[in-house]
């Protein structure tokens, strides 16, 4: 008789057994507040064309455009908010900084990667920002670096198990309520899609045993990247959810996270980030995230020309 597998964490007993977790109310209204302030901001400058890096409605896959489409249909999210070049007041790119960096995020991700996972273990990875468009858009039914052509056993190879490590985190962040916009399937994270779901339409709106992930604000939910779900975004519903991951020394080291991290061009501007408003909590939360981007860099330098995970 096999023995029941034992987690550190509740957390990771979540993560593993369903693909996701979510947490309720990691924000405080301070935390809040200034960082609505400050997406609403970075919003405003992406809209208007005056940030190039963005995610645009009719695309669902890097790379994207660089300016909003000429159709007026609009963006759904904001690339690289931790980028040097981002024209935000010093407050509102501090709140970015510090939210990506803050102990509350990281905690939850050591706890989520595999057991013993230390500062010197963390890697810096991608940091973004998911909004509302200016029409009805809907990514498809996808894993985050599987494309939807693999067959069966090529996803089995790729997929892993519940019983072993990942080494890496995403999660979503709601700055505002009735954010439902993640639709997962849980446990999807650990098998090939079934027979049903490989027969689906990619735009399937009732996927069978499908959750819609609902988030208000302050809510955070973290979750293997390589579960089968999608995004639905309404231009009628507000959306401001930070888009977040954080990687694991190990998988960095094996390339294993290089392509899904790379090709968002996060290696062309990270060595020139500011990290000095990090000392405000002391010496060892910037020497943190120094740590954290050299390992990042160090992934770059060791993986070149890494291409894209998904065609679309």
């Amino acid at each position: 008789m096999t023995e029941p597998t034992t987690y550190p964490s509740p957390l990771l007993r979540s993560l593993q057994e369903n693909g996701f977790v979510v947490i309720r109310s990691l924000l405080n209204p301070l935390e809040l507040s200034t960082l609505r302030s400050a997406a609403t901001a970075a919003t405003a400058l992406a809209r208007s064309g005056s940030w190039p890096y963005i995610r645009t409605v009719g695309k669902q896959f890097p790379p994207w455009p660089s300016s909003p489409p000429a159709d007026g249909s609009g963006i759904w999210g904001v690339q690289h908010l931790l980028h040097p070049d981002l024209p935000l007041p010093k407050e509102s790119k501090d709140a970015f900084l510090k939210l990506y960096f803050s102990p509350s995020i990281l905690a939850i991700a050591k706890q989520l990667l595999p057991q013993g996972t230390t500062d010197d273990d963390l890697v810096m990875e991608l940091f973004n920002m998911l909004v509302r468009p200016d029409r009805e858009f809907a990514l498809s039914w996808h894993r985050d670096d599987i494309p939807a052509t693999c067959s069966a056993a090529e996803e089995k190879e790729r997929l892993v198990p519940a019983t072993e490590p990942r080494y890496h985190t995403q999660w979503n962040l709601s700055l505002v309520d009735n954010d439902t916009s993640l639709i997962l399937v849980p446990k999807s994270h650990t098998r090939p899609r079934t027979d049903a779901e490989r027969a689906a339409d990619l735009f399937e709106p009732n996927m069978p045993g499908q959750l819609v992930v609902e988030l208000n604000a302050g809510d955070v939910a973290f979750y293997d990247n390589n579960i089968l779900h999608r995004g639905v975004y309404s231009s009628k519903k507000e959306r401001t959810t930070l888009h977040g991951s954080v990687g694991h020394v190990n998988g960095a080291q094996s390339g294993k996270r290089a392509r899904n991290v790379l090709q968002h061009g996060v290696g062309e501007w990270v060595e020139r980030c500011d990290f000095s408003a990090l000392g405000e909590r002391g010496e060892e939360a910037r020497e943190r995230a120094e740590g954290m981007r050299s390992r990042l860099v160090r992934m770059g330098a060791e993986n070149r020309d890494v291409g894209f995970s998904l065609d679309g």
